[in-house]
């Protein structure tokens, strides 16, 4: 289970009713991120996106952040599951990480499940939003 100590996560208004569609919409084949993410956006603080904080996560952000566990570093854009391409960086926001970065702001961190089950501290280092 998640801990309840999680750090604080922030949504833009407009993205949070799209990530609930979607989350709902891809519960009968990704359950478990679908849960994940339904939990993260429940527990959020909604924003317009005029008022949205600086360097925090949402859809389109160029995210850099660390494995702490591993060490390893790594640099992805957040999109939706029709853009999503590894290859490119391109992570799709229904994916564990994913679903785990959404909100968090630089510096902020959250453990995770990663695809095997274990748990996963993962800390922002730099968020750039997306190009407008």
């Amino acid at each position: 289970m998640i801990d309840a100590s999680r750090s604080p996560i922030h949504l833009v208004d407009s993205e949070a009713e799209r990530l609930g569609d979607l989350a709902l919409a891809a519960e009968a084949h990704f359950p478990e991120v679908a849960e994940l993410l339904l939990t993260e956006i429940e527990r959020s603080t909604v924003h317009e996106a005029e008022a949205f904080p600086d360097r925090t996560v949402r859809m389109g952000a160029r995210v850099d952040f660390v494995d702490e566990g591993s060490g390893a570093r790594r640099t992805v854009e957040l999109v939706y599951p029709p853009d999503a391409d590894v290859d490119a960086g391109k992570l799709s926001i229904l994916s564990l990480i994913g679903a785990g970065i959404i909100g968090l702001g630089e510096g902020q961190t959250i453990r995770w499940p990663d695809r095997s089950g274990a748990e996963r501290v993962l800390r922002i280092e730099k968020v750039t939003p997306p190009a407008a």
